[in-house]
């Protein structure tokens, strides 16, 4: 077993030298793939069309451009021309993956779909990335965007407490997801053609990445035709002590799922008498119990007091204390907030892309690679 301190943070992971990806997409999904796999070593050359990608005419310009293409090389081709369609072809024939997020039947209409250019390159991982995937034929022509797939796929009615309006997160979630699930996909189909020679076609849809991220619920309705009721800010695990509350000064999260992190949490808020009351708890809570969720006889009660005691606290004071009992529990932050602390404290270490006379702050690929030092 190796010793952490033994260790040293690598800032040069480079698994993919030598990988070569021709990327077609454009906006999020795409590219995010296509950026993962660049960061982590691939060759990646972006197509863009003659008007350039959506993403360098948003409200952040060239910033929004350069966070999802930095480290690629750009071209612009026009496949409405032979010598457009000839170069596109060549360049893909070269490639070891293909990656498209147009409109599907886009790239089939220009002779650069799957079977075009298998013909030229049998070994080529082709991964198409769509709103709904190829299973049915009256979905997989179906353009989508985030919130569409947000809606459909149920995720909007997840969201919010019961009697709420449908509700989106305020992120693209599944666009990103979704880069991600091509950029997993993109990997296993190399190892795959590593190990058999042959190349495939990669069909990662929206739909799919938003059921991976809703899994256990999409497993649940899947298996039994049921969808989970609306919790608002209670943690899943339904424990009452595991909610937002507010504090004197801002909101504090709690996630008091265990007997023992509730035992914890009621004496530091000087509540440690309802551990023992019978109108709270059928039995008196204990830390020597198997670990289970805690469930209480009534939890309405349970919430109120803890919601008095937390009101009175300072939130960065509390979420400090009550960490320190390995109780979790975190003061609400903005996302500048988060970003900015994490950065100084060096919980992210962000990455610097430089890309069209900018520089963007990353947090990159979102994990650490350490190697013995």
């Amino acid at each position: 077993m190796t010793d952490s301190s033994s260790l040293a943070r690598s800032t040069a992971f480079a698994p993919l030298t030598g990988v070569r990806v021709l990327d077609f997409s454009h906006v999020i999904a795409g590219p995010f793939a296509t950026f993962l796999l660049a960061q982590m070593g691939a060759e990646v050359t972006k197509v863009e069309s003659v008007d350039g990608d959506v993403m360098r005419r948003t409200e952040r310009g060239r910033q929004g451009f350069v966070s999802l293409n930095a480290g690629k090389r750009c071209i612009t081709v026009d496949l409405a021309t032979e010598e457009g369609r000839r170069q596109a072809l060549a360049l893909a024939s070269a490639s070891d993956v293909v990656l498209d997020n147009l409109r599907p039947g886009v790239l089939e209409r220009f002779g650069l779909g799957f079977d075009d250019v298998r013909a030229a390159h049998p070994g080529v991982v082709y991964c198409a990335i769509s709103g709904f995937g190829r299973g049915h034929d009256d979905w997989r022509h179906r353009p989508a965007y985030d919130h569409v797939v947000q809606a459909v796929s149920g995720m909007a009615w997840l969201g919010g407490s019961e009697g709420d309006p449908p509700m989106k997160t305020g992120f693209p979630v599944v666009d990103s997801a979704t880069g991600m699930l091509a950029a997993m996909a993109i990997l296993a189909a190399l190892r795959e053609r590593d190990r058999t020679g042959s190349g495939m076609l990669i069909d990662v849809s929206m739909v799919g990445a938003g059921l991976q991220l809703m899994y256990p619920m999409a497993c649940d309705a899947l298996t039994s035709g049921t969808t989970p009721p609306r919790v608002g800010n209670q943690g899943y695990s339904g424990s009452p002590s595991a909610d937002f509350f507010p504090a004197r000064n801002g909101w504090l999260a709690l996630g008091a799922n265990t007997p023992r992190q509730l035992l914890a949490v009621l004496r530091t808020l000087g509540l440690g008498h309802l551990a023992d009351d019978p109108a709270v708890f059928e039995q008196p809570l204990s830390g020597d119990v198997p670990v289970a969720f805690v469930r209480a006889r009534d939890p309405a009660a349970l919430k109120r007091a803890l919601a008095e005691a937390i009101a009175e606290q300072d939130a960065a004071d509390l979420e400090a204390r009550l960490s320190a009992c390995q109780v979790p529990a975190a003061r609400l932050r903005t996302l500048a907030e988060f970003a900015g602390e994490a950065c100084a404290n060096g919980c992210l270490p962000a990455v610097a892309l430089q890309g069209d006379g900018i520089s963007v702050q990353s947090p990159g690929l979102g994990f650490g690679v350490y190697r013995p030092s």
